[in-house]
């Protein structure tokens, strides 16, 4: 088990670090030494989608005024002849970007004459995540980047361990050595790539504001998943002290249970009442509850995804609710909703029946309270700005 320290009371205060990178002061994220309140959006195909759907979403990202973009390091394929197989259905013709048809794309790969993971470092590779970064930081936009999905549907973690010939699919990736030894291998080469487009490398790159370790990682047993948490934050932190890092968890229940591991900078949470069994208001209530936490852990915490059916009638109603208590409440580092989306290549916004979580820049009310919203944070964290240097900082 990693160690994990009982929650402690306040620090005496310190200025935070002015530097151009994102870094933390108690409960508040900040940059420059000033407070940084994240407003932010997530996508799923910005790492392999085309270059005009990738700057069609960091645009609309501009419009909403969001200044944080997360992100997910995929897809991770099997052999390219074939001979290990890939687990989800890769180069899907039928459907576009947003519904996971990735192209040609692939950052990971089974290579079946070396016996071992590869990386595809060109053009339908890494060479896609250089671009990302480049026309975000064009934007002065922020990225939280997750090295990992733990989910199939890209591949993630799912396909990493089906290269071993695994079917096991909570434990034997945070614990094979061979698993562990290739998710290091490519954290290791992400955040030492140097990027041509702005000759930085990764790892110097203020436009990218965290790491995260994994989405929802969801490693059985618990302590399985906070021993591993633990051992990859402090090799990502040995490789890269510029960055914060987070674990990118759900972190519902056991509520924030990783938020004291000291090699994690910042805690997340990831929300959808309908999910829950919560209603508007009980949601509501539990967002300060995750606030609390994060003042008793003197830690910023993220709500990094969270998603209402538009087709509810209180839908507009419920956000416009959610994202005024986040900002007002000085213990709450921001919000990231699930998830923004915009128009694909073929013309069209994409197909959301299910779910019914995307947003889009269409002037809808959903839309219209997320964009108040982003300026009105603005203005409710600087009219109770306390002066920098009074700000409470982690141990």
């Amino acid at each position: 088990m990693p160690l994990l320290l009982p929650f402690a009371p306040a620090a005496a205060a310190a200025p935070p670090p002015v530097t151009p990178f994102v870094s933390t002061a108690g409960t508040a994220f900040t940059v420059d030494g000033r407070p940084f309140f994240v407003t932010g959006v997530n996508n799923h195909y910005l790492t392999f989608a085309s270059q005009g759907e990738v700057t069609r979403v960091l645009d609309d990202a501009v419009a909403m005024g969001a200044n944080v973009v997360r992100v997910i390091l995929q897809p991770v394929v099997g052999s390219r002849d074939g001979s290990v197989p890939t687990v989800w259905n890769w180069r899907n013709p039928a459907a576009d970007a947003s519904n996971l048809n990735v192209g040609q794309a692939d950052l990971l790969y089974w290579d079946a004459e070396k016996h071992a993971m590869a990386v595809d470092d060109g053009p339908n590779g890494m060479q896609k995540i250089d671009f990302l970064i480049a026309e975000a930081r064009e934007r002065h936009l922020r990225l939280i980047i997750a090295f990992l999905d733990f989910w199939d549907y890209t591949g993630g973690a799912q396909q990493m361990r089906a290269w071993y010939g695994s079917t096991d699919k909570s434990t034997f990736f945070f614990s094979d050595p061979r698993t562990k030894r290739d998710y290091k291998t490519w954290v290791e080469h992400v955040v030492q790539r140097v990027n041509p487009l702005t000759g930085l490398a990764y790892r110097d790159d203020p436009t990218i504001m965290a790491w995260e370790l994994m989405n929802e990682g969801n490693a059985s047993p618990e302590s399985l998943r906070l021993d591993w948490t633990a051992e990859m934050s402090a090799y990502v932190k040995s490789l890269d002290p510029n960055h914060l890092v987070s674990s990118g968890n759900a972190n519902v229940e056991p509520k924030l249970a990783d938020l004291t591991i000291p090699t994690l900078d910042f805690g997340t949470w990831h929300g959808y009442p309908l999910y829950y069994g919560l209603s508007v208001r009980q949601f509501d209530k539990t967002i300060t509850e995750f606030c609390q936490i994060a003042g008793r852990v003197q830690k910023p915490v993220l709500l990094e995804e969270f998603g209402y059916a538009r087709s509810n009638r209180d839908s507009a109603e419920a956000y416009a609710m959610w994202v005024d208590t986040l900002a007002r409440d000085p213990d709450c580092g921001g919000w990231l909703i699930w998830r923004l989306v915009s128009l694909q290549d073929h013309g069209r916004y994409p197909d959301d029946r299910h779910d019914q979580f995307d947003v889009h820049n269409d002037a809808s009310p959903i839309w219209n309270v997320l964009k108040a919203a982003t300026a009105r944070a603005v203005q409710i964290r600087e009219s109770n700005r306390v002066p920098a240097n009074s700000l409470r900082r982690t141990p």
